[in-house]
């Protein structure tokens, strides 16, 4: 009688044992199929510490057949650093006339009053367009600079706020000058001071001379080589050696008063700032070849210039001048059918909430590889495994052939990332991305695995 009484009780508890031992074969887009499963790519795969170690995802794609021929968590969102580059790579491919618009300005009476455009080129070392710098040179009129229609932070979202003092986080504005940053070359060899270098020292551009003075003693804390105030232009700077000779090269912080005073400088004549709403029509005055731009960008990894480039955009469009604002333009006219939304959120890749799944990156690739007729025209922008860029060291041809990867890096701690184009022995191209988050090993363990699985698939398939 007590059994019966109890009885619907045991057969809850039956059930729940019954299903509890049930076993179900999990339904994903990521898993595996019989084939890729007993393949050698994924052979090598599940054989590898490394990627077991880690969180890894790859996909591998034949744009000529449309097929993807083999994936492992493709679905899955990483962070993808400076893969985030090919993002604002091909948003300025799409937005960007052939060359960057330099500063907008109109006439008013005898006052010539500009805006800046974010050209990211403007007395930069690595550039030698002289359009903006010699039409304001040779100007009759009196100068006016305003960054009213900026509205953007100076720091991206997401952005390590300790990092403000290091050349990889340079400040973004309306108005760069000289890449926004200051180059410090130290010259102190044997105690012997350089005769025309009495501080031991020489700084570019000259006009921060007067805003380096030695650094103060802080109780309890090591005295800096360099040191700025996150609100300040005033470097702090120390003694370290006997025996030094480099270069140093530290962000300086934007204010309207230092690029008036910076550019009164340079150009040998006054310019004011004003606060002047820009109208809705100005003239605009373009400058420098969009694709070298976009090369120095990609092969190096410049962060700065990715993020100048959005901001660009912004001026070209018409926009308000705020990366946010082109992101959310781009990513809903071009990305839409993706298989997910991207999680895009600055053009460099410093920030750590950007999120891709490496079908996003394929799927981007797929767009960038459309742009261009001629693959060698695609690829001269990318780094070559072997030849040149961020993997100039990594993934040569191991027979002494031609370059067989063309390819994006992407690199934060504990973050690595590769996406790009992989030309194998046949001569077939193939779309890659090769994802790798939370490792806590060096990036040289991770890519050497990389290589190993890039070099099979050329050799292969």
């Amino acid at each position: 009688m007590q059994f019966l009484e109890h009885k619907p009780l045991f057969l809850v508890f039956t059930f729940l044992f019954i299903i509890s031992c049930k076993t179900t074969e999990p339904v994903s887009e990521v898993t595996p199929s019989s084939k890729e499963s007993t393949s050698p790519l994924a052979a090598a795969f599940d054989s590898s510490a490394v990627f077991k170690s880690n969180f890894t995802g790859f996909v591998l794609y034949d744009p000529e057949e449309d097929t993807t021929l083999f994936h492992r968590n493709s679905d899955k969102y990483f962070t993808p650093a400076s893969n985030t580059k090919l993002y604002t790579f091909f948003a300025s491919l799409k937005q960007l006339p052939d060359s960057l618009p330099a500063l907008d300005y109109i006439i008013s009476g005898d006052s010539l009053i500009f805006w800046g455009t974010g050209d990211p080129t403007f007395l930069h070392p690595d550039f030698n367009d002289s359009t903006a710098f010699n039409f304001l040179k040779e100007s009759l009129y009196d100068l006016y600079y305003s960054d009213n229609h900026y509205e953007d932070e100076l720091l991206g979202p997401g952005w390590a706020w300790g990092d403000y003092q290091y050349y990889y986080s340079t400040e973004k504005s309306p108005f760069p000058m000289y890449g926004n940053v200051a180059e410090i070359e130290v010259q102190e060899i044997n105690q012997i001071k350089i005769a025309e270098n009495e501080d031991g020292y020489v700084i570019k551009p000259a006009f921060f001379k007067s805003r380096i003075e030695l650094a103060q003693q802080r109780p309890g804390k090591e005295t800096p080589f360099l040191f700025r105030d996150f609100n300040s232009n005033t470097f702090e700077y120390s003694r370290k050696s006997d025996t030094v000779q480099y270069t140093s090269y530290r962000p300086f912080h934007y204010t309207p008063e230092l690029i008036t005073n910076l550019l009164s400088d340079t150009l040998n004549k006054d310019v004011t700032y004003v606060d002047r709403v820009k109208p809705g029509y100005t003239n605009r005055l373009y400058g420098i070849n969009k694709d070298t731009v976009l090369t120095r960008m990609l092969q190096p990894s410049d962060n700065f210039l990715a993020e100048q480039l959005l901001l660009s955009i912004a001026a070209e469009k018409n926009l308000p001048m705020n990366s946010s604002r082109v992101i959310a333009k781009v990513s809903e006219e071009y990305f839409s059918n993706f298989s997910k939304d991207p999680v895009w959120r600055d053009g460099s890749g410093l920030s750590r909430y950007n999120l891709f799944t490496p079908q996003n990156m394929v799927e981007l690739l797929s767009l960038i590889d459309a742009e261009f007729a001629d693959d060698s025209l695609m690829f001269r922008h990318f780094p070559a495994g072997g030849e040149s860029g961020t993997i100039r060291n990594w993934y040569a041809h191991r027979e002494g052939g031609e370059p067989y990867i063309f390819a994006k890096t992407g690199t934060l701690s504990n973050n690595h990332c590769l996406s790009g184009y992989l030309v194998t022995k046949s001569g077939k191209k193939l779309i890659f991305s090769f994802m790798n988050n939370h490792y806590v090993s060096s990036s040289s363990v991770v890519k050497v695995e990389m290589e190993k699985i890039l070099w099979f698939i050329h050799q292969n398939y």
